[in-house]
């Protein structure tokens, strides 16, 4: 036996977590697109086999964010390393932070002090952010949570924040569980995303809308991202998972 397939062995017997929505009409998703529409091609009553036609955007529930979606001249979809697709998995976990504070921003000082509990971040890795957010999935005006004159509150990493994950720690890639890198309320004060700006303009990736990193340790986890590969494309729907370690072990 190959030590490639020990280790798959030894991965089956951990825990695996879905940090993928699954994707609907009905499901929140960013305003300026429309909802996934189907249609049926083909019946296996009919025709002998089963196939139907989607109509998506690429950004649509659980996505990968490719450097061109912000940055012209970076990365697309396919140029993306597949060893990149499989990464070391830190969640930086302010749920309890959050839900007193709808606009919690992840600051620096929240890096550092995930640092001195766990260990510095290791270079390479995929460090999410995990508000708790995805809990409100499955009712959007709660997701999508508006005040009274239509603005939204929502959590998101600061500048700062993500400028110290690229140039001191060298992380591959982030990931959140809103549609959006920045708070909400900093994108309405500065008229841009500034946050996913930067972020893909370093030729980084970024996956949005994950679920379930409420359920993932802080350390000690991997991340596995399944991704099409697709000319030219800013992003798509992807399939990502983590494996843990069994919390006996």
């Amino acid at each position: 036996m190959s030590k490639i397939t020990e280790s798959i062995r030894f991965l089956k017997e951990q825990d695996w977590i879905d940090l993928t929505h699954t994707v609907t009409p009905e499901m929140p998703y960013f305003q300026a697109f429309r909802p996934i529409s189907e249609k049926t091609l083909y019946t296996v009553q009919a025709d002998g086999f089963f196939a139907k036609e989607y109509a998506l955007a690429t950004q649509y529930g659980t996505h990968i964010d490719a450097p061109i979606h912000f940055s012209e001249g970076k990365r697309s979809l396919e140029a993306l390393e597949i060893e990149d697709f499989v990464l070391p998995l830190l969640v930086i976990h302010k749920e309890k932070e959050v839900e007193s504070n709808h606009d919690y921003i992840l600051t620096v000082d929240d890096i550092l002090a995930f640092e001195r509990e766990y260990g510095d971040i290791p270079s390479g890795s995929f460090v999410a952010f995990s508000s708790g957010w995805s809990k409100r999935w499955s009712h959007s005006e709660s997701y999508y949570n508006l005040d009274e004159n239509g603005q939204a509150h929502t959590p998101g990493w600061s500048v700062e924040a993500l400028k110290f994950l690229h140039k001191k720690r060298a992380v591959k890639a982030v990931g959140h569980e809103t549609l959006d890198t920045d708070p909400a309320v900093e994108e309405a004060k500065n008229g841009h995303l500034l946050g996913e700006l930067y972020w893909l303009s370093t030729d980084n990736y970024q996956v949005e809308v994950m679920n379930n990193l409420f359920k993932v340790p802080a350390k000690g986890a991997a991340i596995i991202i399944g991704a099409p590969k697709i000319k030219a494309a800013p992003g798509f729907n992807v399939r990502a998972f983590a494996i843990a370690p069994k919390e006996n072990e």
